[in-house]
């Protein structure tokens, strides 16, 4: 079992930053990737930014430029800076660590972006 352990969320102004972080423990082996996802109210998952255990990172075209995912390997920990934060980014948030033999998904932690 992997366990994921978010945190960092809150309630930020437009154009203001947060980080988040999730941190795996448990049964890790050679974890690949690692990766934030969202969810907002009647809307389906979708991907946020995910990096590759070499460091390789892709982005959602809506937050590329703004948000910056980077991952700690000895810590099995990864980071989610978002920065200029728009209405349109609040969400629930959720960590995605795939392995060799598992995917586990992190309880989510809310962003909301309002003045």
């Amino acid at each position: 079992q992997v366990q994921l352990v978010e945190s960092g969320g809150g309630l930020v102004q437009p154009g203001g930053s947060l980080r988040l972080s999730c941190a795996a423990s448990g049964s890790i082996f050679s974890i690949r990737t690692m990766g934030w996802y969202r969810q907002s109210p009647g809307k389906q998952r979708e991907l946020v930014a995910v990096i590759t255990s070499g460091g390789i990172a892709n982005y959602a075209a809506s937050v590329k430029g703004r948000f910056t995912i980077s991952r700690d390997n000895a810590k099995n920990t990864a980071y989610l800076q978002m920065n200029s934060l728009k209405p349109e980014d609040t969400a629930d948030y959720y960590c995605n660590v795939v392995g060799l033999s598992f995917s586990s998904w992190g309880q989510g932690t809310q962003v909301t972006v309002s003045s």
